[in-house]
Parts: C-alpha cells; structure tokens; sequence
C-alpha cells in the first residue's frame, strides 16, 4: 500500500531569498525535488509580498518536469479575471500532460486579504460565493460551455478556451478550516488543503468533510486530505524554534508564537518532525505539502534533503493507518 503523497511548496517568495540568490533557480529547486522522491510541486499566491507570480512559475516548471503533480496552495482567484484564469489553467494543464492540481482560497479578513479585493476592484462580501462560481464556471469551460448563468458570474457567447488534458479539467481543491469550508469542502471540490496547528483538530474537519460529502451523494475517496504544514529539520526543538521565529518574522511579519497558533508547524530533530508528522497522518492526512523553513535558497535546498530523507518513513505511517483503519 503506497497512498501518500509528499510534496514541497517552491520558496517563490523574496522572503525566503538570500541577497546573492538568483530567482531563476527555482527551476533546477523544482527538478532536484522531483528527482529526490516528492510527488508534488507547489506554489502559493499573493500580492502581500513580491514572489514569483504563481500561474507563471507553474507554466515554468511544466516542460522540464515528468511526473510530479504541480499544484498552487491556494491560488486566489479573485486576483484574475475568471475566463482568462480558466485559459491559464487549462494551458498549464496541457503543458503539463495533465499534472495540474488547483487549490483555491477565497482570502482572510484584515490585511491579509480584504485590501486585495479593493485592488482587485471587487466586493468582499459574498467572497465564498463568488468562488465557488468562479470554480464552477471553469468547470463548465473546461467541458465547453459557451454560456454561464450564476448567481454572480454571468457570461454568454463565450469564445472556446484551451481544454485541459483530462476531461472535466485538473482536480481543485478548497483551503481553509472552518466548519463553512470543510462542508463545501465535502459538496463541490476534490480535496482539502488546510494547515490546522492540531491534529486532533484535522481529524475532526475530515470527518465533518466526509459527512458533507456523505450527505451529497458523494464517496470520501473523492476527496483528497491534505496538508499544509511548515517544516524545520534542525538539531533539537530549541534551536529549530529560533529558526522558525527568524522565518516567521521575516515572511509574515510576526513571531513564531503568533504564527503557529493559526498554521501547523513542525520543527526538531528528524525523529521530532516524524513522529509530529506521524500525528497528521495518523489523523487522515494522505498528501503532504511540506514548506521548509528557510532564508536563502541554500538553506531552502538543505531543507528539502533533509524532508526528503523522510518520505519513506511518513509512507510507511500512512500504510500502518491505513491496516489499522475501521
């Protein structure tokens, strides 16, 4: 038995940087990931810091990779207009020989989200709504669709657009952790993507996602459960944590004690970081997003050995949850 996938989030950000580091190597970060075993490339998406744009990188690393899935955790759709997003996608997905995997997320309240919608000149409210019908609407172009009428979202005489690799286009999943997330987690979308700081709490959102979906007439095998999950592999605990705060600190601005209250973090020695991990998989986790803990791209590259030396071991985790499953 073999389902876990492990996969690492590229360090797209100029936080996570070093003065003398060069960009363009993000590429030959992406194809060392993929040669050292993790089944998976991804990237996020924001305006809040520069970074290399996420739609851009993705269409960068699919020709010169083979078969990792390249995934965006969590791209904002609010961000793009919705035809173009879906002509992007769809090319990435070709491009790719069908290896895409979108994950969307609507935006959070304060800083962190709402001033985007005003640069985006669209209203915060009914922000959920607008997304699951963005989401909707690309669905319905990738099967295509010339017209869409929802609620929000409402064109006809639409052009074709570029059609996926696979019919019905590439899996999305939802981000977020909240009990209106994970139930439209479990109806509409084909996997969850949150970075709870307990795994008690993601076994209890999986199983408020499975019910939802239950409830929709739909099998949990439909929907991948994944994680986002930050990872430091250092000496010990302590000298991992000052790591961490010097990272937290320099990419969101706020401590480490702030940070891990609302994302899951995982540091210590390599035995540490398993068994933490071990809690997750234990939890229903089948797809990790590791996002290692680093300020330079060498340090990133450091991280990503050290995390890679782990997947046998997390597989192996899985495959034990997995016989000792009801």
């Amino acid at each position: 038995m073999d389902d876990m996938d492990i996969g690492v989030l590229l360090p797209t950000g100029t936080a996570q940087w070093g003065p003398a580091d060069d960009p363009r190597e993000l590429v030959a970060f992406g194809r060392r990931a993929e040669r050292l075993g993790f089944r998976s490339l991804f990237v996020n998406d924001s305006l809040l810091s520069p970074r290399i744009e996420a739609l851009t990188m993705l269409a960068a690393l699919a020709p010169v990779t083979e078969t990792v899935t390249l995934g965006t955790a969590a791209l904002m759709p609010f961000l793009r207009r919705p035809i173009q997003a879906a002509q992007s996608l769809g090319s990435i997905d070709v491009l790719s020989g069908g290896r895409l995997t979108v994950t969307v997320g609507a935006g959070f309240p304060g800083r962190l989200g709402r001033p985007l919608y005003t640069l985006s000149e669209l209203p915060w409210e009914r922000r959920f709504a607008r997304l699951d019908e963005t989401v909707a609407l690309w669905r319905a172009l990738w099967d295509g669709a010339g017209s869409f009428h929802g609620e929000i979202l409402r064109f006809d005489d639409i052009p074709p657009t570029t059609r996926p690799s696979r019919a019905g286009g590439p899996p999305i999943w939802l981000g977020g952790a909240t009990p209106a997330a994970q139930a439209r987690t479990g109806r509409t979308y084909d996997g969850w993507l949150p970075y709870p700081p307990d795994p008690a709490d993601y076994a209890s959102g999986l199983r408020h996602v499975r019910r939802a979906a239950a409830d929709a007439g739909r099998a949990a095998g439909d929907i991948t459960p994944a994680l986002f999950v930050s990872v430091r592999i250092d000496d010990d605990i302590e000298s991992g944590r000052r790591a961490l705060d010097a990272y937290a600190r320099a990419t969101y601005g706020m401590p480490l004690e702030e940070l891990e209250s609302i994302q899951a973090v995982v540091t210590g020695s390599a035995e540490d970081v398993l068994q933490r991990l071990g809690q997750y998989v234990a939890a229903g986790v089948r797809h990790i997003v590791a996002r290692p803990a680093a300020l330079d791209l060498s340090s990133q590259r450091d991280q990503l050995e050290r995390i890679a030396d782990l997947i046998p071991a997390v597989r192996r985790a899985a495959d034990h949850a997995e016989a000792g499953a009801p």
